[in-house]
């Protein structure tokens, strides 16, 4: 009985993971595309957190498929830790991002520069539902998997990250004040972080 429940997930997610991936690649084009033309920071921000997102989600995938394999020769254990390992190496991936997310809201908070507030409230708009949706789809796994439920937590923390962008844009249209962009920025690494 546990050697088919631990088929289960694969199986059952990888539709999930492979819809999860290709909505997020589309956004994070879109969000790339409309970050550059708005010199949105905080919008660029969210794109290089998304690309992490979506190598989290592949990674989560690939880790979640691994952890079937049953044991032979020496891997005795199979490669059940692999989820560990994977859970690691994204948050490697996400200190990176960190990085240069700082560097480039360090530079406009120094110098900012013009922002389009409303083309960042439609597509962090877009990026709402987007994430709720990807996070929906490992809502009812995320009770009995720990891959899972970190993929559900992620993505549900990148709606909120998104509805703070959304809010920036808003005050930044109402204000006119710049470094509302670059600030926004360092509020989405201390959620990363």
């Amino acid at each position: 009985m546990a050697h088919e429940h631990a088929h289960y997930a694969p199986i059952a997610y990888a539709g999930r993971f492979a819809i999860g991936i290709g909505l997020n690649v589309v956004f994070v084009i879109a969000e790339v595309a409309f970050g550059l033309m708005a010199n949105s920071s905080a919008l660029l921000a969210d794109a290089g957190h998304n690309i992490s997102d979506i190598m989290g989600l592949a990674f989560a995938w690939a880790a979640t498929w691994m952890a079937t394999i049953r044991p032979k020769g020496k891997y005795t254990y199979g490669l059940r830790k692999t989820t560990i390992l994977v859970s690691i190496l994204n948050a490697l991936l996400l200190f990176g991002a960190v990085a240069i997310i700082a560097w480039d809201a360090f530079g406009k908070l120094k110098n900012p520069q013009p922002i389009a507030g409303t083309s960042v409230m439609i597509v962090a708009g877009f990026g709402i539902l987007i994430n709720t949706i990807t996070a929906l789809l490992f809502y009812r796994g995320q009770k009995t998997d720990l891959n899972i439920k970190g993929a559900f937590l992620h993505m549900a923390a990148d709606a909120g990250v998104s509805l703070g962008v959304v809010i920036a844009g808003l005050f930044i249209h109402i204000t006119g004040k710049m470094w509302i962009d670059p600030a926004v920025s360092f509020v989405i690494i201390l959620v990363i972080l």
